[in-house]
């Protein structure tokens, strides 16, 4: 049986370049969208930051993750500007970015 983990792992990897999803998005997908807290632990503890791509997770009002677990919030800004997302005080507009 696949677990919660793997599941958000292979979430991850559905999130198209040029978009980001929200911590709750991805709790909503494994079933309960109060877990947002749940999956960032998760998140934290991803093995392959390039194969399942965490740095495209924001929180509910687009702020980059301060304890981006590969390198820090700077390099989460730089791998979602070269995804084409434009990041403005660390925040990206959900409007204009967010997987639906």
């Amino acid at each position: 049986m696949i677990t919660m983990k793997e599941k958000a792992y292979e979430f991850l990897k559905t999130i198209p370049k040029g978009k980001v999803v929200t911590y709750g998005q991805i709790a909503e997908y494994l079933g309960n969208k109060r877990l947002a807290r749940v999956v960032g632990n998760i998140l934290h503890s991803n093995p392959d930051g390039d194969k399942y791509p965490c740095y495209k997770v924001v929180d509910s009002k687009g702020n980059l993750s301060k304890g981006y677990a590969f390198g820090g919030i700077e390099r989460q800004k730089e791998r979602l500007e070269n995804d084409g997302i434009t990041v403005k005080n660390y925040k990206v507009d959900l409007d204009k970015y967010q997987m639906k």
